[in-house]
């Protein structure tokens, strides 16, 4: 794994891993999850980073919200380049980085998968995707 770097906002990176990335797509050991997708949130946003975070129940969360029809699935990562502070959640706006997320332009590789974290009810499901269709915040791509 690569270690972590000062991201441009001045803020160290808090974690060295692991890292998980949630999503619906059918992966296997070694494929590269790469950027240069259309982002869940706002889907006319082809997104510049790849996203993953330390916590297991917010790549779940992040799988529960993911385009597609698959079943959701958490997938423990690897970054092969450098990374930071996701700035959509961190000090841009909100203190700090409580959802423990960052972003990469390089790729990140599947590692292995994991099957067990905290599964968001339907209502609460239906209450995040609200939550999100009514965020009039601009993505920090």
């Amino acid at each position: 794994m690569t270690s972590a770097t000062i991201p441009p906002h001045g803020q160290d990176v808090l974690d060295e891993g692991p890292f998980y990335h949630g999503t619906r797509a059918d992966l296997r050991v070694g494929d590269l999850l790469t950027a240069g997708f259309s982002s869940n949130y706002r889907p006319e946003v082809v997104m510049n980073h790849i996203y993953f975070t330390a916590l297991p129940n917010g790549a779940g969360l992040a799988a529960a919200l993911a385009a597609g029809t698959g079943p959701e699935r958490v997938y423990l990562v690897e970054p092969t380049g450098s990374f930071e502070n996701d700035p959509n959640v961190t000090d841009k706006k909100f203190p700090g980085n409580p959802t423990r997320s960052y972003r990469s332009q390089a790729p990140l590789r599947i590692v292995g998968e994991v099957t067990e974290w905290v599964r968001q009810t339907p209502e609460q499901i239906q209450h995040w995707r609200a939550l999100l269709a009514n965020n009039k915040g601009e993505i920090i791509n």
